[in-house]
């Protein structure tokens, strides 16, 4: 069959897809299933367009907790910094783009405040991390997708090479 894209291939129905790189995952077309919604199953297409979006929302998640977590580890060094100082001496704090006078005094109950503010926000986002990598094995066995790397999974005895052809066993989607 021809490609539908340049960067998927579909295979013919009951075949198995084979790539020409690494990184390269396969998924269930989805045909003959019935969707949640109760509509037509999703195309193969739909399949991967939603899998991407579920890795990218998950990568998204996962850099601005990097990101908030060096901003942490700033505010935990400026602090660490400040205790050692004589509270009375000027310091200078960026507030919104405008550089402000204050004193050390001043300065430092708003830094750990912020500091355990960001430390919330770590503590949601890594929870929400988690849900959407749930979320996205759920959605990665709901649609049978593998990575091209990984071992066939295991069928029970008796099943046999052709067990899940002979089934009705559905197409590969080859997502990069």
């Amino acid at each position: 069959m021809a490609p539908a894209s340049p960067r998927f291939r579909f295979p013919p129905e009951g075949g198995v897809a084979a790539g020409r790189g690494g990184g390269r995952k396969m998924a269930d077309s989805g045909k003959g299933r019935p969707s949640a919604g109760g509509g037509k199953a999703p195309t193969a297409e739909q399949v991967v367009a939603r899998f991407n979006r579920l890795r990218q929302e998950q990568r998204g998640l996962a850099s601005k907790a990097a990101e908030l977590e060096l901003e942490l580890n700033e505010h935990s060094l400026v602090i660490e910094t400040l205790r050692d100082v004589d509270p009375t001496r000027k310091c200078y704090r960026m507030v919104g783009g405008i550089l402000v006078e204050r004193t050390v005094k001043e300065v430092l109950p708003a830094l750990e405040s912020n500091k355990e503010q960001i430390s919330k926000i770590i503590a949601t986002l890594n929870q929400q991390l988690q849900a959407k990598g749930r979320e996205l094995n759920e959605f990665r066995e709901q649609h049978q997708i593998r990575l091209v790397g990984e071992d066939e999974p295991r069928q029970p005895p008796g099943d046999g090479a052709g067990g899940a052809a002979a089934k009705g066993g559905s197409a590969g989607v080859l997502v990069s």
